[in-house]
């Protein structure tokens, strides 16, 4: 039943109603006379505060208040995909063809299209007995993922009618008889609020990496599937792009791509470059299995907060019909900024920088719900998970920020952008002396199964180069490296190598975008078979001016923009080359 109040104070984003006594947090409301989406975020007797979804511009002290009964949903169902939403999944297509170019506020538009057909086929036959999670039947959403229509959460009973054929989402395509004998019709969509986790059997160890095509990522700083990471990095290091590169390579089979109060150009981008990219591992169009949600910079701060949990919620969805899907969130400081907006407006007691106190327990509680898990439903068990990637944008790129030292607490992964790097052109420009990954060794016996034996071994040496090399630098610049020994000067040199052959990676050529592992493993053994050798030559007598010219080098510098299915045999011969030019070397 919904109660009418009115409006008493009107505070930016934020709407104090009164005479809504009955409403409850986090109850979504229709505010004013054009019926402006909000929700209840602190109540207060017989008064309401609530955060309004868009511009609040025009509104008055005595418009109308009207409560719905029910919290920020997500409507779930086919046609998700494919498809851009707003912070409050509102669709942008749809929108435009309500309103034009310029839409109009207090304008809803159904999130799942009414009026698209879809193919349904039943997979629970009539009189069988379903529970929570069971799959009803199935609908090609895409060409590349089959929609899996499941029974909604909290219902369960035996179904005496089954309908297929082409329905709309709003049709029945099943009667259920529950187990007080009351009947409920099911239809391919039901609603869940965003803002709580959806339920699954049990969560399972992340101990399955999701490959991402990044050597920096999958070699030295890995994320399993179901796990959480952060990119945090100032303006112009690259945060975009680092996410751009794993919704594209990371072998997901759905992708949510959340971009939250990022400029609108960057956005806009976003929204027709996506559209057109193609998805290796189908062929197809990458938004045949993607959605977006885009809530710009210049949109009311209140949906940005919104944003983030629409997102997620979209991706639990995916992943109780099975599926693995990775969540880009871009990014979570402007979520947070719009936290201590509306923070400010209630009069709370601010926290550091002003942030609410609650920072941390919101920013746990978003990645609490990435994971990797055994879905609700009997029978045969689905395996689905979500991988959450958060970018962050300290202001000044300074990682002491509540955002960043929050975000770090609670996430596994940490790929940490340098705009040192980013500044000589070393893209991506993740720092490898500051970024660590926790998943490193539950990873391990996978990587030993599926890649080799020594991969860690060989990471480990590529590591071990890179940290001498910080220590050498320090040197270097007081004294110069021609004072160097001459074995720590090929430190020097084969640690280049390592940065500019194998960390550094062109996100937008056509071969060096993508590297599978076993490219990764043997660059690396590459890099390490000439340091090996090297050094064998210095101790045969060999001086590091002749090793620095040696013409291998030139080979192993292109040896990235090799395709993936070429590289053994450039490998093998590559070995055969270091071999033969030392060994001439020596003699």
């Amino acid at each position: 039943m919904s109660i009418t109040g009115r409006i008493y104070k009107i505070s930016g984003p934020l709407v104090v109603a009164e005479d809504v006594k009955g409403c409850v947090m986090y109850e979504v409301v229709k505010v004013g006379d054009i019926g402006l989406m909000g929700e209840t975020i602190r109540l207060d007797g017989d008064r309401a505060y609530i955060q309004v979804y868009e511009a609040t511009e025009g509104l008055k002290p005595g418009e109308p208040v009207e409560t719905t009964g029910s919290p920020l949903t997500a409507d779930l169902g086919p046609g998700i995909l494919k498809n851009f939403y707003d912070g409050i999944q509102r669709p942008l297509e749809g929108l435009r063809e309500a309103a034009g170019d310029y839409i109009t506020r207090g304008l809803t538009v159904p999130p799942l299209n009414p009026e698209t057909v879809w193919d349904y086929t039943p997979v629970a036959a009539e009189g069988s007995s379903v529970e929570t999670g069971d799959v009803l039947g199935t609908v090609p959403e895409t060409k590349v993922i089959t929609h899996r229509v499941l029974v909604p959460p909290g219902i369960r009973g035996k179904l005496t009618k089954v309908r297929e054929g082409k329905l709309h989402v709003t049709d029945s395509v099943a009667t259920l008889t529950k187990e007080d004998g009351k009947e409920a019709n099911l239809t391919m969509s039901h609603r869940w609020p965003v803002r709580v986790p959806r339920p699954y059997k049990r969560k399972l160890d992340p101990f399955v990496p999701l490959l991402t095509g990044q050597r920096i990522y999958d070699t030295f700083f890995p994320l399993a599937k179901g796990g959480s990471a952060a990119i945090p990095g100032g303006f112009g290091t690259g945060k975009t792009v680092s996410q751009h590169q794993l919704a594209k390579w990371a072998d997901s089979q759905v992708v949510v791509y959340v971009g939250c109060g990022e400029r609108g150009n960057e956005m806009t981008e976003v929204l027709d470059t996506f559209p057109l990219l193609d998805d290796p591992t189908t062929g197809e169009k990458l938004m045949e299995r993607s959605t977006l949600i885009a809530n710009t910079s210049n949109m009311p701060v209140a949906a940005r907060e919104a944003s983030v949990y629409t997102g997620v919620t979209l991706a639990e969805f995916y992943r109780d019909m099975g599926y693995d899907v990775a969540v880009m969130a871009d990014s979570t400081s402007r979520w947070a900024e719009a936290m201590r907006e509306v923070s400010g407006r209630l009069e709370e007691m601010p926290g550091e920088e002003g942030y609410p106190a609650y920072l941390a327990s919101r920013v746990a509680d978003y990645y609490e719900r990435s994971g990797r898990v055994i879905t609700l439903g009997s029978g045969e068990e689905r395996l689905g998970s979500v991988s959450l990637v958060g970018a962050v944008s300290p202001p000044g790129g300074d990682l002491s920020e509540p955002v960043s030292q929050n975000t770090l607490r609670v996430v596994s992964v940490f790929w940490a952008l340098d705009s040192t790097l980013a500044d000589r052109r070393h893209f991506p420009a993740i720092n490898w002396l500051r970024s660590y990954s926790l998943y490193l060794d539950v990873l391990g016996d996978w990587y030993k199964k599926n890649v080799s034996e020594d991969f860690y071994e060989v990471r480990t040496d590529m590591m071990v180069l890179l940290q001498k090399e910080a220590e050498l630098q320090e040197i270097v610049q007081l004294v110069g490296a021609d004072a160097l020994p001459e074995k720590e000067r090929l430190v020097l040199e084969v640690s280049r190598m390592v940065r500019e052959d194998y960390l550094q990676q062109n996100a937008y050529h056509e071969i060096d975008s993508y590297c599978s592992k076993e490219k990764q493993l043997m660059m690396a053994r590459t890099i390490l078979a000439f340091y090996d050798r090297a050094l064998k030559a210095m101790d045969a007598g060999a001086s590091i001016a002749k090793i620095e010219t040696i013409q291998v080098k030139d080979e192993i510098a292109r040896m990235k923009y090799v395709h993936n299915t070429e590289f053994p045999g450039r490998y093998e011969s590559m070995l055969k080359a270091i071999e033969s030019q030392f060994s001439a070397l020596e003699g």
